[in-house]
């Protein structure tokens, strides 16, 4: 099997697909935010009039060259995930793992349910990821954590690669001695990790891109080489990125035009991708440079 992205519903996308076929299962669904989602995207350029001051007092003006966004608005937002959990708990592997990616807004109500479709023995864990990026409010405690809760299919049998996992800095090294401290130590369920930089490499424009490292950290973690990864609120495409880099194999799913065109984009010139229900063609400059040296005869 091919690696695929599919445009459309994932609901009867989901209930299409063979049971116990993927190995591990990460989703960013909405987070039922009550808002629009949106990032605009710009470029600068030197001008003397530019409404930017850069280095050395240099002026730059600004153009915006395009914006993505989605509505995170859910009247019943249980009822929303319920069906596609379902589904996912049906698609899962014997020794497969879902990491379902929230904040503290719906967190605690999707807990609940996923007891009750999964068993309250099968709940491993709750991850935070702690980022300290953003606005502060002044009139609460900043919120500055998602919450990704952790169900495997069998709790006497599932994929936790710990050799595997990468190891991170201890944070007061000199109290484990210079072995420990040069090996580093394995993450505990607060994960400390830095939102994709605004104007970093990595960045894709889309609203909620989740890092890399935190998918890679996952995959590596609850994923065997060659399982299929399944992520069916795809987004930018990030499940899919960690996956190639580890030799696991993928299935991205999304409805929304804005996340197909960004994974087009991510995936140019990525070889044994299915795109079904999408013509990514348009936005891939492999596919137009193939289409001038046709009309130049070459």
């Amino acid at each position: 099997m091919q690696n695929v992205i599919r445009f459309g519903d994932n609901l009867p996308i989901l209930q299409a697909m063979p049971p116990e076929s993927a190995g591990l299962i990460y989703i960013d669904p909405p987070f039922n935010t009550k808002k629009v989602q949106s990032r605009t995207q710009i470029r600068t350029m030197r001008s003397e009039n530019g409404d930017r001051t850069g280095f050395q007092g240099q002026r730059y003006a600004t153009e915006k060259v395009g914006s993505k966004a989605f509505a995170d608005d859910f009247d019943d937002y249980l009822g929303f995930l319920r069906p596609r959990l379902l589904e996912a708990h049906r698609i899962l592997a014997q020794h497969g793992t879902l990491y379902l990616h929230l904040d503290y807004r719906e967190v605690h109500y999707a807990k609940i349910l996923l007891d009750e479709i999964f068993g309250r023995e099968c709940f491993l864990n709750e991850v935070i990821w702690a980022y300290d990026y953003g606005g502060r409010p002044k009139n609460r405690w900043p919120p500055k954590h998602d919450n990704i809760l952790v169900f495997v299919k069998d709790p006497e049998h599932y994929t936790f690669n710990y050799e595997e996992i990468e190891r991170i800095p201890y944070m007061a090294p000199g109290l484990v001695g210079p072995e420990k401290a040069a090996r580093g130590k394995t993450p505990t369920d607060t994960w400390w990790h830095t939102i994709v930089p605004t104007n970093g490499k990595e960045k894709t424009g889309y609203p909620t891109q989740k890092p890399l490292g935190i998918l890679k950290r996952i995959a590596e973690a609850s994923s065997r080489p060659n399982d299929v990864v399944l992520d069916f609120f795809a987004g930018s495409g990030t499940t899919g990125e960690a996956c190639r880099l580890l030799g696991r194999r993928f299935v991205l799913i999304d409805n929304n035009p804005e996340a197909l065109q960004v994974m087009a984009r991510r995936f140019d010139g990525v070889p044994d991708i299915e795109w079904i229900g999408f013509d990514p063609g348009p936005f891939q400059n492999a596919s137009l440079t193939r289409q001038a040296s046709l009309l130049l005869g070459a």
